[in-house]
């Protein structure tokens, strides 16, 4: 175990709180002490839920640990079931009470209780979130979902969407919208937005589509062996990917429905001379396995973009990674520390990056414009609008994000080279703030700091030349600082003048 102040990932008791509170009539009793009930904050804070997660915790405290905690927890689960009677319950432990060893499913089974109680085991200090829900949606699955006949027509089942999944409410519905143009039913979507009983019902489909590996490829193989259906492989995120997903849709329900693609925008930008300035821009990828591995795609084959690096933090898909990094011809960074993600960022100094929360963080330190691609999360990447990753909505989704970044850019870029204009100096301020008031009579001009020498490894940047790296637009200084760099270790200089920016220039212009 190791202290940090971030974490990608939370303890797979959160993810098994993402599949109770995703569905429906299902409620989840939680033997956790006080404290533990921060996770409920996740949902209603930073997913702007309307109401609880439908969770019961017995929050035992010190004094408790002397007496009875089996009897606390018994009736915790108790009294959940008289309050909100639901259809099925899910019982198990945090990760501090997973120490007392007190066995929540087993007690949970002798109550003797008139609806389903699923016990989960979820090793808290060997797995993470991801793991918690994969486990917990599948042992629901297990436990509730029996063999049935198929549908008349046609049918799926939408498996892996999550509570507090990146997008996840959009990308159903772009994808439910997409499988009803192709002649498809959906016959459950689940975890989110299901019932038990609809579980119960997830046999009648032909085949599955699994939208997302990281929480529902459990229950996918399961169905396969148990109920005889076939699950889609392709990952619907990005143009080329989603007319790959339509074709492995038609291979497995024989839909030969016509498809509307003239709202697929973004192929037809990324193609234009608008366009050009983007082409080769060195991005940076990281996040959970699949919006990496699509995102990585979506970057050389549709936006024309060098990835310069990437990588994922749950090590479940390190082989897929690493194996399309050797395809990329770059390092893979498998890790779950942000510090060594911030190191690899700042030797590699790239364009963009597309990451999660946490590398928005470290673009911002590092002057580094970044787009979020992947859980974990804040409240901005849960917007109220319609905003998809999947399907072609998506792909045009995914366009504007990350474009907008670098052609925001510049305008900063034009911001920052005027800077000494009257207008736009930084002791000026916002013009709707009232930044343009005279100043008051006798008030001290403001005084700029001189910057200390900027160091990178062993080189030092003088403070003029640091200065003149800086009006070089944010999209090429970059190249500029290595080559410089390059330049001056080759004739082996330890530090970086104005002059020596200048003759690093010259002699890459050769």
């Amino acid at each position: 175990m190791k202290l940090t102040v971030w974490t990608y990932e939370g303890p797979p008791h959160v993810g098994a709180m993402r599949v109770a509170t995703g569905m429906k009539g299902l409620h989840y009793v939680l033997h956790a002490p006080q404290g533990d009930t921060y996770a409920d904050l996740l949902f209603t804070m930073i997913e702007r839920r309307d109401h609880r997660p439908p969770v019961t915790y017995t929050t035992f405290q010190a004094r408790d640990l002397g007496s009875d905690t089996a009897g606390l927890f018994k009736k915790a689960c108790q009294d959940a079931y008289d309050r909100f009677k639901p259809e099925a319950i899910i019982v198990g432990a945090s990760c501090t009470a997973e120490l007392i060893q007190d066995d929540p499913g087993g007690l949970a089974e002798t109550m003797g209780l008139p609806v389903p109680v699923i016990p989960l085991e979820l090793p808290s200090y060997q797995r993470k979130e991801n793991f918690g829900a994969d486990e917990t949606f599948f042992q629901i699955v297990r436990h509730l979902a029996k063999p049935m006949e198929k549908t008349a027509r046609v049918s799926c089942n939408i498996i892996g969407p999550t509570a507090l999944g990146f997008r996840h409410r959009d990308d159903v519905q772009e994808i439910t919208n997409l499988l009803y143009e192709l002649g498809i039913e959906v016959n459950v979507t689940a975890p989110m937005g299901a019932t038990p009983t609809d579980i119960t019902k997830m046999g009648q489909a032909h085949f599955n589509v699994l939208l997302y590996p990281e929480t529902g490829e459990q229950t996918a193989r399961y169905c396969e062996r148990t109920f005889d259906q076939p699950f889609t492989k392709v990952i619907p995120i990005g143009a080329g990917a989603t007319h790959d997903f339509i074709a492995e849709v038609r291979a497995l329900s024989g839909s030969t429905a016509e498809l509307d693609t003239d709202r697929l925008r973004q192929s037809w930008w990324s193609r234009s001379v608008d366009s050009t300035y983007l082409t080769g821009k060195r991005v940076f990828i990281f996040g959970d396995g699949t919006h990496v591995l699509t995102a990585a795609r979506i970057a050389r084959d549709e936006m024309g973009f060098e990835v310069a690096g990437l990588g994922c933090y749950n090590r479940e898909f390190a082989r897929p990674v690493r194996a399309l990094a050797k395809e990329f011809g770059v390092t893979p960074l498998i890790t779950d520390d942000y510090l060594e993600v911030e190191r690899a960022i700042e030797e590699l100094q790239p364009e963009m990056i597309l990451g999660t929360q946490m590398e928005r963080h470290i673009g911002k330190r590092l002057g580094i414009p970044c787009a979020v691609i992947s859980a974990p999360v804040h409240v901005q990447d849960f917007p109220a609008r319609y905003s998809p990753q999947m399907g072609f909505e998506g792909a045009n989704v995914i366009f504007d994000t990350w474009v907008h970044p670098l052609v925001m850019g510049l305008e900063e870029h034009l911001l920052h080279m005027f800077r000494e204009d009257f207008e736009f100096n930084d002791a000026a301020g916002p013009s709707h703030h009232g930044g343009h008031a005279p100043q008051k009579q006798g008030a001290p001009a403001p005084v700029e700091a001189t910057p200390e020498p900027a160091t990178t490894g062993e080189v030092i940047w003088l403070d003029l030349a640091e200065r003149e790296l800086k009006k070089i637009p944010f999209f090429v200084r970059g190249k500029a600082r290595r080559n410089t760099e390059t330049y001056a270790t080759e004739k082996g200089l330890r530090e970086i003048s104005l002059d020596t920016l200048y003759e690093a220039k010259a002699h890459f212009a050769r």
